[in-house]
């Protein structure tokens, strides 16, 4: 159990009584509010949120049952145990029938107090725990949709009515695209717009050898070989009615290549040790990062695999030429993140939004999320402070923004006229802001934004 401090709110008539409950709850790690009465609590409960409330029964005013009866109490989430020696059973069943946690007869010891107060908050963070686990569970239920796909360009836009229009037929799809471009999300998508009522699969066929591959992808027989004690089911057979998606399909063994093409063209599968073929009814989606047709040329894909593949054809842009996405995909991860962590989300200033867009992304949406992740650790308060992005040097012949951009020019001039000043003054901040000709405030802004130690 931790040892968090919680709120927690006394309500007695008698002085000494709170004064007591006070000197032994703030022991034991709880913030101590008082009340007089249940009318004073009620004021106290508008202004402040409590975990715990401990309410004597009888009080003037308003007495410790009229209190569990009120609309802002029994609105509360807050555990309530009720203090009383006049008590009897009645008594305190009447309590547990009105909403209060439990019943403490007075006099009693201060261990007793704090022992039942335990055995609440135990009672209280597993249902806590109880209610994420099933948020978590739901979520996990909940099928995948084409609409989960966050955008906002043109390009993805027409991407996803492909993805509508490809999905209703039974042929194979290649989806090809670098590196975190979400070629797996456009399979899942590919297969919840199909209606097909079997299970989606995926498996990186860079990931495992050629021997365990095959008996993945297709099964074996008891027998068949060296440590099969018994009889499998590929991923075939198990997603049949299904959709299974073959992620790195360029990186798939020559010799299992003919295999894959009997599935495409028969619809069947041998396992690995059978004298038998076994129909299945599977969707087959690759994907690859690698260009199929140079690996074709080269002599490392089959041809006709290929062309069997690419029935349906989808290139995934990479994020550089979809801006438009980049701050709509920063503001959900962010939100997803902060969820995830319990806190508010920060701001994205239009500086950092400017960071953001000017960016290459080399590893595409999934560098993005890292990233944010990065600075979501290392940012407090109302907005994001981003680390410092490291700039992609261009191909020899390929077109950077970068290099037509007056304003990321000036920032890199900045940036290196400041490195020469510190190196100028050995450290000396103050020296190198009169040699730069700006204020130090501006100078400790600057090495801020920059990134520089």
């Amino acid at each position: 159990m931790s040892e968090q401090i919680r709120n927690l709110l006394v309500i007695d008539d008698e002085a000494s009584m709170r004064h007591m409950l006070r000197l032994v709850l703030e022991q034991n790690h709880y913030r101590v509010t008082e009340a007089q009465n249940g009318a004073q609590a009620i004021n106290l409960i508008y202004k402040e949120k409590f975990d715990f409330i401990l309410s004597d029964i009888r009080m003037p005013d308003m007495d410790g049952l009229t209190f569990l009866e009120q609309p802002e109490i029994r609105a509360l989430d807050s555990t309530i145990i009720m203090m009383s020696a006049y008590g009897s059973i009645d008594t305190a069943l009447e309590c547990m029938k009105r909403g209060a946690y439990d019943y403490i007869s007075k006099p009693f010891k201060p261990d007793e107090v704090v022992l039942t107060l335990r055995k609440a908050e135990e009672r209280r963070e597993l249902r806590q725990e109880n209610q994420e686990l099933k948020k978590a569970l739901s979520q996990q239920d909940k099928p995948f949709s084409i609409k989960d796909i966050v955008h906002s360009s043109a390009k993805m836009q027409q991407i996803l009515k492909l993805v509508q229009i490809a999905a209703k037929a039974e042929s194979p799809v290649l989806i090809n695209g670098e590196t975190g471009t979400g070629k797996e999300l456009i399979a899942k998508a590919l297969h919840s717009e199909s209606g097909r009522k079997g299970q989606f699969l995926a498996i990186n066929c860079s990931a495992i050898t050629a021997g365990l591959l095959e008996s993945e992808l297709f099964g074996h027989k008891k027998g068949a070989f060296t440590g099969a004690d018994r009889e499998k089911q590929g991923l075939f057979s198990i997603a049949s009615g299904g959709t299974l998606f073959l992620d790195e399909i360029a990186d798939l063994p020559l010799e299992l290549q003919p295999k894959l093409l009997r599935v495409l063209q028969e619809g069947e599968i041998r396992k690995v040790g059978a004298t038998r073929s076994e129909k299945i009814n599977t969707r087959v989606v690759a994907a690859s990062g690698k260009n199929l047709q140079e690996a074709v040329n080269n002599n490392l894909f089959r041809s006709d695999l290929y062309y069997r593949l690419a029935v349906v054809d989808v290139s995934l842009p990479p994020l550089r030429e979809r801006p438009e996405d980049i701050i709509i995909l920063a503001n959900y991860f962010l939100a997803r993140l902060c969820e995830r962590e319990g806190r508010s989300q920060p701001q994205l200033t239009e500086e950092a939004q400017q960071n953001l867009t000017s960016y290459h992304w080399p590893g595409n949406v999934r560098e993005l999320e890292n990233y944010l992740e990065k600075a979501l650790i290392f940012s407090h308060g109302d907005q994001l402070e981003l680390p410092p992005l490291r700039k992609r040097q261009s191909a020899p012949g390929e077109f950077n923004p970068d290099e037509y951009s007056l304003k990321i020019a000036t920032r890199r001039l900045e940036e290196e006229y400041i490195r020469k000043a510190l190196v100028k003054t050995e450290g000396n901040r103050t020296q190198a802001a009169q040699l730069l000709e700006i204020s130090l405030r501006s100078l400790m802004y600057k090495l801020k934004e920059f990134g520089v130690e």
